[in-house]
């Protein structure tokens, strides 16, 4: 790959507003860096977890995964959202390809914490050569989170017995991801104009203010996911890193850019 490459994080409900394919069809056209696109759908997960009758737990803003859960998330987010994602973007006139991360071992995870968090992983891995070869051939990667448990097989193993799959937060999954790729920028998408403060988006927030803004619990649950996520992503070398709503994808101007 020699054109720069954008990461777009696109959150569950953002997914569901009708101008998003034809933002992203206007940004592919242009033909001025390729894309991947990273989804989340936690909405649609627990969802589904009501319709089965499961109750969803949160523990930080991460989503506490048991044995049935997995199998939850993986129809939710490799399954409906993933392909609903991908078709209106290929009715668009995109070339989009819906994968997840356990196809070719594109994420692979390691447990974050079983005894609290269950089934869920931080990123191991990125597959970058699976990447490159999809994005070489014109194709617009749209990628689940859901990945491959990097410890299946070893003794690291045996609190999740032989569990294959983990669900990795997308956030987390979009920074490893752009940092691999080397990625010019990282776009994380929600319903919101950026990390907001008195109403008001911050245009630019430093690292510091960031982790005040955790500290004190002012960025709580999932803004502080997004903002773990986008320290990562500046601390493995991403040029930049936004978080703002739909608008930000063809505007560089909006949104909240994070800064050192």
């Amino acid at each position: 790959m020699t054109s720069p490459t954008r990461v777009l994080k696109i959150g569950g409900r953002p997914q569901s507003d009708p101008t998003l394919a034809p933002r992203i069809a206007k940004l592919w056209n242009e033909g001025s860096c390729a894309l991947v696109m990273v989804h989340g759908g936690g909405d649609e997960v627990t969802t589904l977890q009501k319709a089965l009758g499961v109750k969803a737990h949160f523990d930080g803003g991460r989503r506490v995964t048991c044995a049935e859960d997995i199998e939850i998330v993986r129809m939710a987010l490799s399954g409906s959202a993933n392909k609903r994602l991908v078709s209106s973007l290929v009715s668009n006139g995109i070339k989009a390809l819906g994968i997840s991360g356990e196809d070719a071992g594109l994420f692979t995870a390691v447990p974050v914490d079983p005894s609290r968090l269950g089934y869920v992983g931080a990123p191991h891995r990125t597959n970058v050569e699976l990447l490159w070869h999809l994005l070489d051939g014109g194709f617009v990667p749209v990628v689940s989170p859901v990945s491959r448990n990097a410890c299946v097989g070893t003794s690291d193993a045996a609190s999740l017995g032989d569990a294959v799959a983990l669900n990795v937060n997308g956030d987390d999954a979009a920074a490893a991801m752009a940092v691999a790729l080397a990625a010019s920028e990282l776009l994380l998408v929600i319903d919101v104009p950026g990390v907001m403060s008195d109403g008001a988006a911050i245009p630019r927030l430093q690292r510091s203010m960031a982790h005040d803004l955790m500290e004190s619990g002012v960025a709580a649950g999932g803004m502080r996911a997004k903002l773990e996520a986008a320290l990562s992503a500046l601390d493995g070398g991403v040029e930049r890193v936004r978080i703002g709503d739909l608008s930000a994808i063809d505007d560089p101007t909006r949104g909240t850019l994070l800064v050192d």
